[in-house]
């Protein structure tokens, strides 16, 4: 995310002062996820790749749901293809965010982002099939919430392609991001839920089948959410005042703490297991 100072109003020290806070906010927002998308970029590398490796992807379902079927050579193929490309387009994505890769390496970020958008089209195709066809998912909540979340990839990925085929480079980098949180809802999924088994010492409103009052909820949340903590932060930038800039900053600020306590627990309870 990349903060820019308010065109629509002089910029005042007072306003100048809000923007540096949304800006530090943001790259604060960043660098912590940054670290937790490359810590399960490492668990994914070791666990799923090292046991594939090993011929050992029966090891896969301590893990997953379905991730190995007995027999089921095609929706196996699947499931690894679909575990590799999210490794690929997590850290892959975390770079198409760096301005300075941007400016300094034009050529790389391009390209780097074809490879995006192209992954994010392909998970997006095989996590449908995963849940369709292999019935990888525990209730039919999950099942229509990952069909959204799929389906706004599909979108998203598209209209980046549009816009940037267009020359329309600001529109480009907004569909870009909506897409980057949209390929991270398992990252998200995973972080959430034990940010809030965290706060509340326990899996409160969850069940093992994920179809508690808090399983509903997230199953959506976990990607329209961030979603929507985009569309503030967008809308911060051009048309917010300073005390509406200051409480973006602060609500960016606070969701990272949240985030990072997430990340921590799914590192040492969720991860951390199987490395």
């Amino acid at each position: 995310m990349k903060t820019t100072t308010n065109t629509l109003y002089n910029a005042t020290p007072s306003t100048q002062k809000a923007d540096k806070a949304l800006h530090i906010a943001a790259v604060f927002w960043f660098l912590v996820a940054v670290i937790g998308q490359w810590a399960f970029v490492y668990y994914i590398i070791v666990h799923f790749g090292g046991a594939a490796i090993n011929g050992d992807t029966a090891s896969w379902n301590d893990s997953t749901i379905a991730g190995h079927v007995p027999g089921d050579t095609v929706g196996n193929l699947v499931f690894g293809m679909h575990v590799f490309m999210a490794a690929v387009i997590t850290f892959g994505g975390t770079l198409q965010l760096i301005p300075q890769l941007r400016k300094r390496a034009l050529a790389l970020h391009r390209w780097n982002g074809r490879i995006f958008i192209f992954t994010a089209y392909m998970m997006a195709i095989g996590g449908l099939y995963l849940v369709w066809v292999r019935g990888a998912v525990l209730s039919t909540n999950g099942a229509w919430a990952i069909t959204l979340n799929a389906t706004l990839i599909l979108v998203f990925a598209t209209l980046a392609i549009r816009t940037a085929q267009a020359r329309n480079i600001p529109a480009h980098r907004k569909w870009a991001l909506r897409l980057y949180l949209m390929v991270n809802g398992v990252w998200f999924f995973r972080i959430g839920f034990m940010a809030w088994i965290m706060i509340n010492q326990g899996p409160v409103g969850s069940t093992e089948n994920l179809d508690g009052p808090f399983d509903l909820f997230w199953a959506y949340a976990n990607f329209l959410l961030p979603l929507a903590v985009l569309e503030g932060y967008l809308y911060t930038q051009k048309r917010a005042g300073t005390k509406g800039t200051y409480a973006m900053a602060g609500i960016l600020v606070l969701l990272t703490l949240l985030m990072a306590l997430g990340i921590v627990a799914a590192f040492l309870f969720m991860w951390q297991p199987y490395l």
